[in-house]
Parts: C-alpha cells; structure tokens; sequence
C-alpha cells in the first residue's frame, strides 16, 4: 500500500473514532435530558415511583462519562491530534464533565419529588416547573447544537441564561417571603429552595457547553468574555446598552 493510500486509511479510522465517541456523548445527552425531564415530572405529579427510576439510573450516567473519558484517552495517545481535532476532544472531554454534573442535579431534584408538601406549598411547585422547563428547553437545545455543532444554536442557547437567571431570582424571593411568614414549612420549602439552585445550575452547565461549542467551531475560548465580545465571536449584532 502507497503513503497516500495509508494516509487515507489512518484519516479514515480516526475519523470514525471520533464519530464514535460523537455518538458517545449523544447517548450520554439524551440519558441525562431524560433524568431532567422525569425528575420534574416526578416534582409535578408527586410520582415517587418515578422519582425512585432517576436515582437509580444516576449510575449509568457515571458509566458513560468514564467510557467516554477513556475513549478520549485512547484518542489522543494513538493519533496525536491537532487543530480542530484536538479541539473537539478537548470540547467533549468538558462537555461530558459537566452533563456528568447535570446529572448529579437532576438526582437531586428528584429525592424532592420524594417529598410531601401541603396544598399553601403546591404553588412553589409550579413556580419550579417552569423553571425546570425553561432549562430543560435549554439543555435540549444545546445538546442539538452539539450534535451538529452549530454556532446559531450556541448562542442561542447561551443567551438563554439570563432568563432562567431571572426565573430563579424571583422564585428565590417567593420562597424567603413565605419562609418569613410560616416558619414551620422552612424545612419543605429549602428542599424546594434546593431544586430551584439545581436547576440554576444546570442552566449555567448549557452555558457552559454552548462555549465549548462555539471554541470548537472558531477557535477561541469565550469563557468570561464581555457580552459584545462574545457577539463579534459568533458574528452577531452587538447587544445593546442598558441606559
């Protein structure tokens, strides 16, 4: 066989692994999108059989991050990638930190959903919920943007933030002002006040893959970058300033 044909053949094996650990990440995405989502199904119809399915599928998460991780490995000892090869690895290698850590989240909003809470608590639930909904709608965008890899999707999704931000912001004073006025329901509603962090969390974990994203597609490293910073980057408008 000729250098050339070689070549091809050595680019088309590593080519293949990297859609295989791609597909990895995928798999692993879709687990924890479906932690997410039972887990606040669980918290909306007080299901604790469901709640109880969550805590015990955490483990396979943890599972798939470890694989994935060492598949990561293998990859960099076998083709010494460089460029945007080795900034996909280096995307994937942070991205599946941090689903890993999303799904830690998820585990702990279901053993909330484990909780009983009175009829003057239910409305803290539903509060909840839409925040669980508007970072679910996060988490599914970014993984889909993942997928494609697409910088639109990215920013989409980072921009989003700001909103589950303000979200949780006003349901953190919702829950204070009912913890003044009833002290006896502190316990349930920190167990909720919890949740609400979580989800917080898990907003800030999208945005986080969504700038993975956007290093793998332009080749720089958004993090803690200004918002008119970041626009330029992706090439959009530059936001506009508060007076």
């Amino acid at each position: 066989m000729d250098k050339l044909n070689t070549g091809r053949h050595i680019s088309g094996k590593f080519n293949d692994e990297l859609d295989a650990v791609r597909t990895q990440v995928m798999n692993m995405g879709g687990l924890v999108e479906q932690q997410l989502r039972d887990s606040l199904v669980a918290i909306e119809n007080s299901d604790h059989e469901l709640a109880e399915q969550v805590l015990q599928r955490d483990y396979k998460i943890n599972a798939l991050e470890v694989q994935i991780d060492e598949a990561c490995v293998q990859i960099i000892a076998k083709r010494q990638p460089a460029a945007s090869d080795l900034r996909l690895i280096i995307a994937i290698f942070k991205t599946i930190a941090d689903l890993e850590r999303i799904g830690d989240e998820a585990e702990r909003i279901a053993r909330v959903a484990l909780e009983s809470f009175n009829n003057d608590q239910q409305q803290f639930l539903v509060s909840l919920e839409n925040l669980g909904q508007q970072v679910l709608a996060m988490l599914h965008g970014v993984l889909d943007a993942f997928a494609r890899m697409d910088l639109d999707s990215a920013y989409e999704v980072h921009q989003m933030d700001a909103q589950a931000d303000r979200q949780y912001e006003g349901l953190t004073r919702q829950l204070m002002t009912y913890m003044m006025e009833d002290p006896r329901g502190i316990p349930k509603v920190m167990n909720v006040l919890w949740s609400a962090r979580s989800l917080e969390r898990i907003g800030d974990r999208c945005q986080n893959i969504a700038e993975y994203i956007i290093f793998f597609v332009k080749g720089k490293d958004v993090r803690h970058v200004s918002p008119e910073s970041m626009a330029r980057t992706v090439g959009r408008p530059q936001p506009k300033q508060e007076d």
